[in-house]
């Protein structure tokens, strides 16, 4: 099939995919949510603010970050028995029409004058019920649709767009929320979630029966803790992730209510706070394979420690452009952890367990993030949006601190073990 004229712009590994019908269908759906989710990043938490009743910003702002991703994890585990076995496209297009739907129904209920805090994040966690299978769908999707050579190509595209949205989508929030007010922007994050679920259920089945998309579920997740409970070094960089990201979850409530009360500023500087963030961290991310030749725990400890570090400024005083520095240098430095951290993994682990190790650390870390959002409600309440930055930072380094002295501890304990158990000539010859 002759290629579009305009995709010979592309790296030659990208040209293939757009061979595609199926898949030349789905991209545009795919980036537009993808620009939707990014918007909401903003819009989701300025709304909350809006509507929040005096004095208790803190909460409903927590609160509404927590509905929009915690429920996704309940989800992931609650609806498995009925889910599990629906052809990937199915879990993608029930995923993005829930979503349509409910998220849809802000905008509607903002304009009737009906929107308060408990409609508010009720609809937020009715609409992320299914997220995870959805995501799940996505990925399962992709894999039906291209053979194994090029999902590769296809996953860094689809990674690239989300990627992109976290750039693009806060910047033209901040600026659209004065315009038009976060209600309707959080409107267009479901009109493309409704794109989505047309184009989804447009797609074909060529293939004939189709896989199952198979998110963590508890037997596997199970399986995978007793392979992690017997390598303590795996186990060790799980429980760094989960308490970094969780570590990481206040931010998100404290940053848009620093904005407000301490700056006294808008919804542009909030989205500038998160658009320098993310093209830090896309640089970032491009580090990873420099990063490569360099031992990777006491990488992966330099990446948490720096992070924690660029939040300490907050409280001290530093003026916006300091704090806007910081932040997006914060992004630079938290960029290749993920990449790092699954390398980990994969060099650590045999072969034959990665998959089911990999499915106990989703399983485990999908709820780090926003059970630390909850929590920053009420820590923004009782000490102030600047001091939860800072506290968030100061934690972050001393998980680092703990971590770096629990690994030589280990290390320690081990060269003991082995000398106990394997001594040399002469200290054999003494005993």
């Amino acid at each position: 099939m002759a290629l579009p004229s305009t995709t010979r712009l592309l790296p030659r590994s990208y040209r293939p995919l757009f061979a595609h019908v199926e898949l030349r269908r789905l991209l545009p759906a795919l980036a537009a949510s993808d620009l939707g989710d990014g918007m909401s990043v903003v819009a989701v938490a300025w709304l909350a603010v809006v509507i929040a009743p005096p004095g208790r910003s803190g909460l409903v702002v927590g609160a509404a970050i927590a509905a929009y991703a915690l429920p996704g994890a309940v989800g992931a585990l609650v609806f498995g028995r009925w889910l599990r076995h629906l052809p990937a496209r199915h879990l993608l297009a029930a995923d993005s029409g829930l979503r349509a739907l409910l998220l849809g129904s802000v905008p509607l209920a903002w304009a009737a004058g009906v929107l308060n805090p408990v409609l508010y994040i009720a609809l937020l966690a009715g609409s992320s019920m299914l997220h995870a299978w959805g995501s799940a769908g996505k990925y399962s999707l992709l894999a039906e649709i291209l053979p194994p050579e090029q999902r590769l190509a296809a996953n860094a595209l689809i990674s690239s767009s989300a990627t992109a949205a976290v750039i693009v989508g806060p910047a033209l929030a901040g600026l659209l929320a004065a315009a038009v007010g976060p209600a309707w922007i959080i409107g267009f994050d479901a009109v493309s979630f409704a794109v989505l679920a047309l184009q989804t259920g447009r797609l074909g089945n060529p293939n004939g029966p189709t896989p199952t998309a198979e998110p963590p579920d508890t037997g596997r997740s199970k399986a995978g803790l007793r392979v992690l409970r017997g390598q303590p070094e795996l186990f060790g960089i799980l429980a760094l992730t989960w308490f970094f990201n969780f570590l990481y979850g206040p931010v998100e409530v404290a940053l848009p209510l620093h904005v407000t009360q301490d700056l006294h500023s808008g919804a542009d500087l909030l989205g500038l706070y998160w658009t320098l963030f993310g093209v830090g961290a896309v640089l970032g991310a491009l580090s990873a394979t420099a990063l490569r030749k360099l031992p990777l725990w006491p990488v992966t400890l330099a990446i948490v420690a720096g992070w924690g570090l660029t939040l300490v400024p907050f409280d001290l005083g530093a003026s916006v452009g300091v704090s806007l520095v910081c932040f997006g240098v914060g992004g630079a430095i938290y960029g290749p952890f993920t990449a790092l951290t699954f390398t980990l993994f994969q060099d650590r682990t045999p072969a034959a367990l990665l998959t089911t190790v990999l499915a106990a650390r989703g399983a485990a870390l999908l709820t780090a993030a926003p059970v630390g959002t909850a929590l920053g409600g009420p820590l923004t309440v009782a000490l102030g949006p600047r001091q939860v930055l800072a506290a968030s930072g100061i934690a972050t380094v001393t998980l680092a601190l703990v971590a770096a002295a629990s690994r030589l501890r280990a290390r320690r304990r081990n060269r003991l073990t082995d000398v106990r158990q394997h001594p040399s000539p002469s200290e054999a010859a003494a005993r």
